[in-house]
Formats: structure tokens, sequence, C-alpha cells
């Protein structure tokens, strides 16, 4: 049996440093975890691929829908990605999960732990903030999805978690 690498090492020791709780794959440059975000539980995989120095963090949620929603559901993460500049949506139909990745190239063996944490991070909040919007379609009776206006849907923010920091303090 293989032993872990160094990069994947690297991002175990920075999730031990921000105090998330996650388990080595045996034999795979794999790590997964699990978090509560928002409005979703989100289970995380990281896998480290040494030869190019990546790093692949993967976020996903189960979010079923029928054949009928499908559609409209594919066509709501196209229009999210457009808006993306790191990572992307997908959305996982033989296992049916809502899906983010993102990946990075590193310079050296050893990652950088905060870009590790961003990415972390990233995969989290944009799998919760997708996740609402994705509920709507779902939750859209059939004969009204063709009335839905995908791209205005996207516009809401009243269903979007607050960025942690951003919120206003009352006094």
């Amino acid at each position: 049996m293989r032993s872990h690498s160094r990069q994947i090492l690297t991002v175990e020791e920075t999730f031990g440093q921000n105090g998330w709780h996650c388990e080595l794959v045996e034999g795979r440059d794999v790590l997964r975890a699990g978090f509560d975000a928002h409005h979703t539980r989100v289970d995380l995989i990281a896998q480290a691929f040494p030869a190019l120095n990546a790093l692949v963090v993967v976020s996903e949620s189960r979010l079923s829908f029928d054949e009928t929603h499908l559609v409209s559901v594919l066509e709501l993460l196209a229009r999210a990605n457009k808006q993306l500049t790191l990572g992307g949506f997908e959305y996982d139909m033989d296992r049916e999960f809502l899906v983010f990745r993102i990946t990075n190239l590193f310079e050296r063996e050893k990652y950088d732990s905060d870009i590790i944490s961003s990415m972390v991070h990233c995969a989290i909040a944009e799998l919760d903030r997708i996740t609402p919007y994705a509920a709507i379609v779902r939750d859209t009776p059939s004969d009204l999805l063709a009335d839905l206006d995908l791209a205005r849907l996207l516009l809401r923010e009243d269903i979007i978690p607050p960025v942690p920091g951003d919120e206003e303090e009352e006094y």
C-alpha cells in the first residue's frame, strides 16, 4: 500500500489548523470532510494530483429532480456558471447530487494553506448559494416551469446566505 503524498498531507494539516474534521482515504490522495452550511449539509472531497501539483476541491449535496425539472435545473447551473470566475457547478445525474468543483495548480509540493482554505470556503459557499435556487426550481409546479425566468431567479439576493463578516451590526 502506498503512502499519502506530501501534497494531500499539506491539505490535511490545513484542515487541522482551521479546526475542520477530515479523514484521509486509505491508499488514495483524497481527503473527505463534511460541513453544515446555511442551507444544506455539504460533503467535501479534496484530491491531490502530485504529478501536477494540483488540488481539486469538490463540494456536493444531494438534491433530486424529476425529469421535468432536470432540464430547468441544468439550465440554472449553466447560467450560474457564466457568472463565475473560479470553479463551476455540475449536477451528478447518476447519484442525484448538486456539485461545485474548483481546481488550483500550485508551484510547490507544499501547498499554500491560505489558498487551500480559500478553495474550501469557496466550494462550500458556492454550493450553499446555489441550493435555494435549485430548490425553487424543484418545487415549482411542472405546469409553471415554462414561466420561471431563471436569469431573474439568479438575481434574487433575499435567499442567499450572508457573507461572513458582511452582516451589519445593530446598535
